[in-house]
């Protein structure tokens, strides 16, 4: 019996400072509402917190993960024998791919607030798609994890 792939899974949680926006959008509905006395102001600023939580938490919920022979990258499923070499990108290299160098047929998971990326290629003829773009803070972690998927299927 073979031994299992090491598990992977990561979450492009949104940073910090993003909830201290959610915060101040809160404060801004509030200050649109001053007019209409203190109710409306603090729903304003519930409401506005909330929505704007609401929205950051749902881009911060990108998860990438290997399972079970299978890389699954926010929505896309994509066995690990239709994938070719790894690449792992550092900072400059990333913001390269995801830039000048990038190819529209690409899948790209990207979050510009992760500055690591690893671009995978895709080798199944069938697939239109060259590489597939994934932001992450663990390039190299999930370069062993695919190899070790890949090694295992």
């Amino acid at each position: 019996m073979q031994p299992s792939a090491p598990p992977y899974e990561e979450r492009l949680t949104a940073p910090r400072s993003w909830w201290l926006v959610c915060l101040l959008a809160g404060l801004s509905m509030a200050l649109i509402l001053l007019p209409f006395g203190p109710l409306p102001i603090l729903g304003g600023l519930a409401g506005g917190t909330a929505v704007a939580a609401v929205v950051v938490s749902s881009y911060g919920s990108a998860r990438i993960r290997v399972v079970g022979g299978s890389l699954i990258a926010g929505d896309a499923r994509i066995p690990v024998s239709a994938l070719g070499e790894a690449h792992v990108l550092d900072p400059e290299e990333a913001r390269a791919w995801r830039s000048f160098k990038a190819d529209a047929r690409a899948y790209m998971l990207l979050r510009a607030y992760v500055p690591t990326a690893l671009r995978v290629d895709v080798t199944d003829p069938a697939d239109p798609t060259p590489y597939v773009y994934l932001s992450t803070r663990e390039p190299e972690r999930l370069a062993a994890a695919l190899d070790a998927a890949r090694a295992t299927a």
